[in-house]
Parts: C-alpha cells; structure tokens; sequence
C-alpha cells in the first residue's frame, strides 16, 4: 500500500505565480480592507465593489500559471497517494497537474447563488451585477468569507489524520480553521513545513523546518522523497 501524503498550501506557493498574498504589511489586501470585499456584509452593503474585487483577481488568475512548486507536487503522485488541502481559491494546483484537492476557502473560478449553496457553477468571466443563478437570485463568487462556514474541513481533518507526510507550504499556520489541522496528524507522521519566513512554530512533533521558497523547497523535498 502506497504512503498517504496530505499536503495543506497557502498564499505563499501561488505568490511565486505572480498572485497577491493574501495580506500586505499594510494590512491591506490589494489596496481593501479585508472587511470590504471579503464578507458577506461587504457584499450586502456593497455588491459592485466586491464583484469588481473578484473579477480582477479572476482575471489576473487567468493570467498565471503553475510554478514548479505545483508541479512537484504532481510528480509526488507516481509513488504516493497524495492530498492537497489548500487554502488559496486559485486553480494552480489543477494546472500543475494534481488529482485530488480540497479547496477549503472556496474557488475563484467558480460561482453560486448569493442565497442558496447549490448549484455551483464553472465562471471564467466576470459576474456583474444581474448575473442571476437558476434560481433567479443574484450570483456571488464561489469564495469562503470572513464570518462564514469552512464545510470542506470535514473533508480534510481524516485525510490529515491518515497521512504518513504531512507537508505544509507557504501558509503562516495562523488562519483558523485551517491552521489547526496540522494538529490532526499523527504523532509518528514525518512533517515538512516550507516558508522563507522564520515563523514562531507551534509545538509539533517530527517537524522539520525547510527555510525556503516554495518552489527551492519542493525542489529539495521530492528529491528527497521520490
């Protein structure tokens, strides 16, 4: 049986794509208060701010591409059976050749009702004001707001939980929920985290450190793994 890998991404892996990190030292994201365009009071105050918001960055997404980082963990999938939770709404690890994700927050080409979870739709173009869903309410992008529910970390506590190599990649670990999965792997899990950062880690057992980008520490880590 082949080792189980679960893999959680942050803003840090796409960056080297060209993709804004989520937060500035300015505490701005793209030149917005978080609370502007990122919850669903924003988008009830002010709906053209936020669509505008989010089309920009769909369209800048379309403009990028994988990096090796993506790439690398794609390659890791010819010895391992992996699992990449990522926090960033973009597609590159799709692109980058990975199977099986679970997008926590949510994904940036894709987009629902403003009313109801269901159905989901494919969205590569810009969502404008009027643009309804089948069920004739306004559609909103298919994104995890501050203040709403994360359903898909149901999804991903097991798979932390059966892994043999957690990695973590470009992700401060200080965003909940998603930052307190790491403590869902097992104590005799072999665990990799990967930022040029030196961050102020919590106590976790069997975890190296790989103070690197991401794409020079994939490059060192499945080297070592394949």
């Amino acid at each position: 049986m082949r080792k189980k890998i679960a893999v959680l991404t942050g803003a840090g892996i796409s960056a080297e794509s060209g993709i804004k990190t989520f937060r500035d030292a300015d505490g701005l994201w793209e030149n917005h208060r978080i609370e502007d365009v990122a919850t669903p009071e924003a988008f009830e105050l002010n709906p053209l701010l936020v669509l505008d918001f989010y089309n920009q960055r769909r369209r800048q997404l379309l403009q990028c591409q994988p990096n090796s980082a993506h790439t690398a963990l794609a390659m890791l999938e010819k010895d391992y059976d992996v699992t990449i939770i990522t926090q960033n709404v973009d597609d590159l690890h799709e692109r980058g050749g990975s199977t099986n994700i679970i997008h926590l927050h949510g994904q940036l080409l894709k987009s629902r009702s403003s009313k109801h979870e269901f159905p989901i739709y494919d969205q590569t173009t810009d969502i404008e004001i009027g643009d309804l869903c089948d069920k004739g309410t306004q559609l909103r992008p298919h994104i995890v707001w501050f203040g709403e529910a994360v359903p898909e970390i149901d999804r991903a506590i097991p798979v932390i939980q059966q892994c043999d190599i957690l990695i973590v990649i470009g992700t401060s670990l200080m965003v909940y929920p998603a930052a307190g999965l790491v403590n869902y792997a097992s104590y005799n899990a072999a665990k990799f985290l990967i930022d040029p950062h030196q961050l102020s880690l919590p106590c976790i057992p069997n975890l190296r450190f790989i103070n690197a980008t991401a794409t020079e520490g994939m490059a060192t880590l499945v080297t070592e793994l394949l």
